[in-house]
């Protein structure tokens, strides 16, 4: 696993560094630690360092990169590391990407510990007091002057990285301001996210006790084109043979209705006729 823990100074880099350390097995390379080491055994790059970190300034890309890279080629490093300031710029950042391509590997998370500034301030002091009370000599950057302009620092040169890391999608944020087991655990969930439960497959809606036994229906059209075809041949020798009948019927109707219709006439002339005769006789008879 490689990581970075990325955070102004005073954020708890270094602790939370030595906790994870104990978790995975992996190796904590803190520039911090590296450049003093350097600069108590008095080597070339040690001397060149002294004067910069007792200022509470920043040391030069290349220094730091130089430094760096000889570091994680380690047998101890081959498993994995934390980086605990560095990068601290973007261009450290760009060259350490490269650096680890070369070597194939390439970067597991960056964790941001989000802190506020003048709480940190409030911090540097309390463990300043801390260290003289235990009789312990404080570090040349160990004060509040110092860690003002590093802080001043981190806002103008390290504060990019937070969206460098993020488009990279690799930048995991926590509230660095939480007591320190708050914060371990806290990095332990964006380390180990919970797996998310799988979800359960869907079930086929189930059909009817009653259709489960009958058996497959046969496509409609398939069964009902020999009857729909034997109904349509029959359709014409049915029509024709209906034709005659109605019109026979029609026309003895009409016949009959025509009959009737003309023997009227001659009916009532033959009532008119004898109504009359009697009619006669009776004046006739009358008479004599």
């Amino acid at each position: 696993m490689r990581l970075i823990l990325l955070g102004p100074p005073g954020a708890g880099k270094g602790t939370q560094a030595q906790r994870l350390v104990a978790k995975y097995g992996i190796v904590q390379l803190s520039t911090g630690d590296m450049l003093r080491a350097a600069v108590n055994a008095g080597t070339p790059i040690g001397r060149q360092v002294a004067d910069i970190m007792a200022r509470g300034a920043l040391c030069p890309d290349e220094v730091v990169v130089d430094i760096v890279e000889a570091r994680i080629q380690e047998p101890d490093a081959r498993k994995g590391f934390i980086l605990d300031g560095f990068p601290r710029t973007v261009p450290q950042a760009v060259a350490l990407d490269r650096m680890l391509r070369s070597h194939g590997v390439s970067l597991d998370a960056v964790i941001e510990l989000r802190v506020d500034e003048a709480a940190l301030l409030r911090r540097i002091e309390t463990r300043i007091a801390e260290t003289k009370a235990r009789g312990e000599a404080v570090r040349d950057d160990d004060n509040a002057d110092a860690l003002r302009r590093r802080l001043l620092a981190f806002r103008e040169q390290t504060a990019p990285l937070i969206a460098y890391y993020q488009l990279q999608g690799v930048l995991r944020t926590v509230d660095g301001m939480a007591p320190i087991p708050g914060v371990t655990e806290a990095i332990d969930k964006v380390l180990s996210p919970e797996p998310q439960p799988a979800k359960a497959p869907k079930q086929p809606k189930s059909s009817k006790s009653s259709n489960s036994s009958k058996a497959p229906k046969v496509a409609p059209t398939a069964r009902a084109k020999p009857a729909v075809k034997a109904r349509q041949a029959a359709k014409p020798r049915a029509a024709a043979k209906a034709r005659p009948a109605p019109a026979r019927k029609v026309a003895s109707k009409i016949g009959k209705k025509s009959a009737r219709g003309a023997a009227a006439p001659r009916k009532a002339a033959s009532a008119r006729k004898a109504t009359a005769t009697r009619r006669k006789s009776k004046a006739t008879s009358r008479r004599r």
